[in-house]
């Protein structure tokens, strides 16, 4: 039996859409809240408030997602991670930003605190499936018991 049905992944798919129309609103407040003294700053602390945004989207989805084993909540958040990346890679350049502003997001170095919420999200469903309890696939590190 395949790990993934296409309605599963249609699932997956629909809660992204969620969480991204969630971040997307985040980010219009951010941009209408604050002035551009304050963007890097604020950008960088809107990935705490994204990953508590996308915690109670997943909380609130996990009847509905039917995740089942700890590979097939991993693959959902990875899943989630790459097609955020080539959201973000796209929207910034359809919004003509450079990619040296794109990539600011992306350095850790530099403040930009982006793959510390990509990790966020990757792991999300799994934490979520463990916070609730919610037993899966028989020998699976998510069931209880």
């Amino acid at each position: 039996m395949p790990a993934f049905s296409f309605p599963a992944v249609l699932r997956a798919l629909a809660v992204w859409v969620l969480i991204i129309l969630a971040e997307s609103v985040q980010g219009g407040l951010r941009r209408v809240l604050t002035g551009p003294e304050a963007e890097f700053a604020v950008r960088q602390g809107s990935v705490l408030v994204g990953a508590l945004v996308i915690f109670a989207i997943t909380w609130f989805s996990l009847g509905w997602l039917r995740i089942r084993t700890t590979g097939g909540a991993l693959a959902i958040g990875l899943l989630w991670v790459a097609l955020t990346i080539g959201f973000e890679f796209g929207l910034g350049r359809m919004l003509g930003y450079g990619w040296d502003r794109i990539l600011s997001d992306y350095d850790l170095v530099h403040g930009g605190l982006m793959p510390l919420g990509l990790v966020a999200m990757a792991l999300t469903p799994w934490l979520a499936c463990r916070l609730r309890g919610d037993r899966v696939g028989n020998g699976d590190p998510l069931a209880h018991g």
